[in-house]
């Protein structure tokens, strides 16, 4: 398959519960000074500034979404036509080695290595731009990164290729939605909306995918709404039970079902 970007922002959450798998945990860590002692009877010292957190230096392109955006060509030379030809030589066709890549991709998402998921799935774009799993899975790894922008780019593209897919539908609600937290910007929310009632209209029994919806109408202060998807989605699994929800929806109304207090 959020109210805050880190407490309840859990887009990247349900993309990845959605499919079965455990979010990766991102940890930051901030540098903080030793406190200096003042001289007694002296001016007091201003405080030291801040240490200004040192950025990563950027991945190689094969381990960026989509090789950071370099074209199928520029990308294919990248790589290099051989190697290419090598891994299709090994399956029926470019397409069905393009599956097992993408499929070898989210495992390797499941199980936290996200730069070898990362190259598979651009592989898997390289024999096949057209398999919307691809898209999907590197939007799941923008999401994790709190990049809600590309993780909207490629999941625009996915659904291009999937317009009904449920999970496609949820995962980019959530990525409305995790913009949304961002930048406040309502037409961000309608689409999360619009999005997210479709997902659990597709597949009523994505148990996430309600709770996204519930965040959303939240968001939208729909309480009323808001209570009557969660629910739905609690009575599907209790493991994607967002307790911070529940109790900002008890600030604003009590449950309607009493369960909650």
């Amino acid at each position: 398959m959020i109210i805050s970007l880190l407490r309840r922002a859990a887009a990247s959450a349900l993309l990845l519960a959605a499919t079965g798998f455990a979010a990766p945990v991102v940890c930051a860590q901030t540098s903080r000074a030793a406190a200096l002692p003042a001289v007694v009877g002296s001016v007091p010292e201003a405080a030291p500034a801040p240490v200004a957190p040192v950025a990563a230096p950027p991945k190689p392109l094969r381990l960026q979404p989509l090789f950071g955006g370099l074209g199928l060509p520029a990308a294919g030379q990248l790589i290099g036509a051989a190697r290419l030809d090598a891994i299709a030589a090994s399956f029926a066709s470019r397409d069905e080695a393009s599956l097992f890549l993408s499929t070898k991709g989210y495992e390797y998402l499941a199980e936290g290595q996200t730069d070898t998921a990362v190259y598979r799935l651009n592989l898997a774009w390289l024999l096949n731009p057209r398999n919307p799993a691809v898209y999907r899975a590197l939007g799941v790894v923008a999401a994790n990164a709190a990049d809600p922008a590309t993780a909207l780019g490629l999941l625009t593209q996915g659904l291009a290729l999937a317009p009904t897919d449920p999970l496609m539908l949820a995962d980019l609600g959530s990525a409305h939605l995790l913009r949304y937290q961002q930048t406040h910007k309502k037409k961000d929310l309608v689409a999360s909306l619009d999005l997210l009632r479709r997902a659990t209209a597709a597949d009523p029994a994505n148990a996430i995918a309600w709770q996204q919806l519930a965040r959303a109408y939240a968001q939208q202060q729909q309480y009323p709404l808001a209570w009557e998807a969660l629910h739905k989605g609690r009575q599907l699994s209790m493991a994607g039970l967002d307790y911070d929800l529940v109790a900002d929806l008890l600030a604003h109304q009590p449950d309607p079902q009493g369960m909650f207090k």
